[in-house]
């Protein structure tokens, strides 16, 4: 094999052991994943917002970031449930690049996967005990999906993994709502196949076991554009794409059809400005129309504390070194905007 073994990696029960939850965070855990699958499955109507920045990079300006976002969440408690994004793992078209803090807990030091997973339940835990959110993630890679289990309230799939049967599987033995994005290239019946897939039981072998898995009802779509054969991007937010989702859901008998439309990404061809711009029309588009309004459950934004973007080693606090963001100012007044409109 063309691999060197660096170091054996502890099990996600010794890591679990080592940064253990509170009873007190568990309990509020739960009382998260309640609110968040009663919008889904259609008993509540607030609108879920999964929001922040487009990769964590760092501790303390991630936690400063999700910490603003608490007061943002109590004005606005009656319309919308916030589900802070802490995405600390990096998918690359190319494979070159920041990988997420998995990968590099410092973004200027070598990888480090040992420190990474310490450093990721770090974050995710301290959002949990100081701000009361149970995050979304990425489940870039699935095997290690259960060093987080615990912690988190919200998984998404992304784009360049919706097609693959690992993320499926794993997906399907969930307790949590994992939203399946559509691939790169544009083709719904992708994502609806990994919805399909995610909603019933399967055998697979998981981390080394023989498991089986009951099937995961709140698996959902998220639309956040594609690229064509000439690297175009197009968007697949607007009334018509809505509609024709709606009619591939009713067409298939899916549980709980739901849509999180994304904001950013090719929807917005990486145009993070456009991203209220697009959220408005989106809630437009469900007040024109009721099948609309019953599909579309959210919208996922990346915001982070300063706008736009920079390289990795400009060190300018709060901004992204992936992907641009909104910046807070801008944050705060689109949720409180979105929050009126609803």
């Amino acid at each position: 094999m063309n691999m060197r073994f660096n170091r054996e990696l502890f099990s996600p029960q010794e890591l679990k052991r080592m940064y253990g939850a509170s009873a007190e965070a568990a309990e509020r855990k739960a009382e998260n994943d309640k609110e968040i699958r009663s919008v889904l499955d259609g008993s509540s109507d607030k609108l879920l917002l999964v929001i922040g920045p487009c990769s964590a990079d760092r501790e303390d300006s991630v936690i400063d970031y999700i910490s603003r976002l608490r007061p943002l969440q109590e004005k606005v408690e009656d319309k919308i449930v916030i589900v802070p994004r802490i995405y600390t793992n990096k998918p690359r078209t190319t494979g070159a690049g920041y990988k997420g803090m998995l990968h590099q807990p410092d973004p200027i030091a070598d990888p480090d996967l040992f420190k990474g997973l310490v450093s990721i339940r770090k974050l995710h835990l301290r959002a949990l005990e100081e701000t009361g959110f149970s995050c979304a993630d990425e489940m870039l890679y699935p095997e290690n999906h259960q060093f987080l289990s615990d912690l988190l309230s919200y998984v998404a799939v992304g784009a360049r993994s919706v097609e693959d049967q690992q993320h499926r599987l794993v997906a399907s033995g969930l307790d949590i709502p994992v939203g399946m994005k559509n691939p790169t290239g544009g083709d719904l019946s992708v994502m609806m196949n990994s919805i399909n897939a995610a909603q019933h039981g399967h055998s697979f072998i998981y981390r080394n076991w023989d498991v089986s898995s009951k099937g995961n009802p709140y698996a959902h779509a998220i639309l956040r554009g594609y690229v064509d054969s000439h690297g175009t991007s197009h968007p697949n937010y607007h009334y018509e794409d809505l509609r024709r989702l709606s009619d591939l859901y009713a067409a298939g008998g899916y549980a709980n059809p739901a849509v999180i439309v994304d904001c950013n990404h090719s929807n917005s061809g990486k145009q993070y400005l456009e991203q209220g711009r697009i959220a408005k029309e989106v809630l437009h588009s469900a007040r024109e129309c009721a099948t609309v309004r019953g599909l579309v459950k959210g919208l996922m934004i990346e915001s982070y504390i300063e706008d736009g973007a920079q390289k990795s080693g400009e060190h300018r606090y709060g901004c992204s070194i992936t992907d641009p963001c909104l910046g807070w100012e801008k944050t705060e007044r689109l949720v409180l905007e979105l929050a009126e409109a609803l």
